[in-house]
């Protein structure tokens, strides 16, 4: 039967649903039945010398003692911490004060601070810590940080592994220094000018005092074009659309058109008695601006180029531009007034009064553009006084919207890119800020420039923005790189063969 004896101890030392009865017992174990074990002694203890004092009664008492009201409560089959896949580190539990602490009983005494004192002294002695300072369950790690631009920190906790999708992809990186600096000697410091413009071939006309510089952007040559004499300097330059035809205004009036691929004056316009601060083109028609608040219509195909002299400003027009369709012309000038003109001369939709008139901004309107999407939509700025970005719908009069630039507002482009736009200004930081359309957060904000800035141009392909400050440097903002993916996608669409001729538009 020896035989039988031994299979059936080795059976029950293999068997994983009840506790291992062979090998000592872990020490946390033995601290329990220790403690355990005492306090039933102590309790017997107490109760024969509190019946040794009382007169024997007949009737004994069955009432429970406190030694099996502890034994009651004691676990009978503690198991072994193990492993959790809620709680993937223990390392830094202490199951030892953590068992005494959820075993222990509340004691409501009425005692002094100073017995207070001397108990929490005597546990600190004795355990090594203050135990009311001790969780049951601690954890090693902090939970992780939740992501940049995260909204909600609560959320990471769900989304630990993988960065939310609301957040991948929603910011793009921006350099918030400039790709290149140059010098602008004799730059004209006057917030009512417009010096600079960047033409579809990639050239930028810069006006420097009597002079007008051709910079290429693909070579890096520079070139001079024209130089003044006398007491004239330039005040304006505005390239034509898909052309190399330069439009050049001066202090004196008159307008000269310069063809810039052969370095060749081609006319003069006497269009003006006073300086012409402000041009721009729609098609065949030169739209120019003066000091005395006149605007007037050039056609430059023709002998006797005045087609149209409208009288709106009483003040000096400082920035002037014609919507990407040709429907609409913005006119804002020095008296604070923000002008929307319908149509060209000789077309049915065309007016000589202003079909709108805006008079919300508290300084001089010289920043405006149009919105390249919606070509109803037009941003204005104010000056020193105003610091105040609105947009107009220019279909029905109304204001959209509107920010508070907390600055002199100097020039606004729309980005050909994102839908976003970004706004040069003056004092106290001479900073562009990009805004977000049309929710109106501030993207970024790009400083550098050590004094107010005059103007801004954008590159042909809508990547780089330059700006002209009164500092003498010409700095440019690679601000609007455009998405690689989406850059590629865009270039299989135009790729595909259409059944349009080429010479079609």
């Amino acid at each position: 039967m020896s035989q039988f004896a031994f299979v059936n101890d080795l059976k029950s030392a293999v068997r994983m649903d009840e506790p291992i009865t062979s090998g000592p017992a872990p020490r946390w174990m033995k601290k329990s039945i220790e403690s355990t074990s005492s306090s039933a002694n102590t309790s017997r203890k107490t109760n024969e010398l509190m019946s040794a004092k009382k007169t024997p009664s007949k009737t004994p008492n069955k009432s429970k003692s406190p030694a099996s009201r502890s034994a009651s409560n004691t676990p009978a089959k503690p198991k072994t911490p193990g492993g959790d896949r809620f709680i993937p580190s223990r390392m830094s539990t202490n199951f030892d004060i953590s068992h005494f602490k959820m075993n222990q009983e509340n004691e409501n005494l009425d005692i002094s601070p100073t017995q207070s004192d001397y108990r929490k002294a005597m546990s600190e002695n004795l355990h090594g810590c203050d135990i009311n300072n001790v969780r049951v369950l601690s954890y090693q790690n902090k939970a992780p940080a939740p992501p940049d631009g995260y909204q909600n920190a609560l959320k990471v906790v769900y989304s630990q592994s993988k960065t939310p999708m609301n957040v991948r992809g929603a910011t793009r990186y921006i350099p918030h220094a400039p790709d290149r600096i140059l010098d602008a000697p004799e730059i004209v410091d006057d917030y009512y000018l417009n010096l600079i413009d960047w033409s579809f071939s990639n050239i930028l006309a810069v006006a420097l005092g009597t002079s007008v510089y051709l910079w290429n952007a693909d070579t890096g040559a520079i070139d001079q074009l024209l130089d003044l004499e006398g007491a004239d300097y330039i005040t304006s330059l505005n390239w034509v659309p898909n052309g190399n035809l330069l439009g050049v205004g001066t202090a004196l009036g008159p307008v000269q058109l310069w063809d810039a691929s052969q370095t060749k004056r081609l006319r003069i316009m006497n269009s003006h008695s006073s300086r012409v601060g402000a041009m721009s083109w729609n098609s065949h028609i030169l739209t120019t601006g003066c000091r005395n608040g006149q605007l007037v219509h050039n056609d430059v195909r023709q002998r006797e180029h005045i087609v149209g002299t409208i009288q709106s400003h009483t003040q000096e027009v400082c920035g002037l531009k014609w919507s990407t369709d040709g429907r609409y012309l913005a006119s804002g000038g020095n008296d604070n007034l923000l002008n929307v003109y319908s149509g060209l001369p000789g077309q049915i939709t065309y007016q000589s009064e202003p079909i709108y008139s805006f008079s919300q901004h508290q300084a001089a309107v010289k920043a405006l553009d149009w919105c390249p999407w919606q070509t109803n939509v037009l941003a204005s700025g104010g000056g020193t006084a105003d610091r105040t970005i609105r947009f107009w719908n220019c279909n029905n009069g109304q204001c959209i919207n509107s920010v508070n630039a907390n600055s002199q507002v100097c020039a606004i482009l729309w980005s050909k890119t994102y839908r976003e736009l970004v706004s040069a200004h003056g004092f106290a930081n001479n900073q562009l800020t990009i805004w977000k359309y049309p929710s109106l957060t501030k993207v970024a904000e790009l400083t550098g420039h050590t004094n107010r800035i005059l103007n801004l141009a954008m590159s042909p392909d809508g990547s780089t923005v330059l700006s002209a400050g009164a500092d003498e440097t010409l700095r440019m903002w690679k601000c609007f790189l455009p998405d690689p993916n989406k850059k590629k996608e865009h270039e299989k669409r135009s790729s595909r063969p259409t059944m349009l001729g080429p010479g079609l538009r």
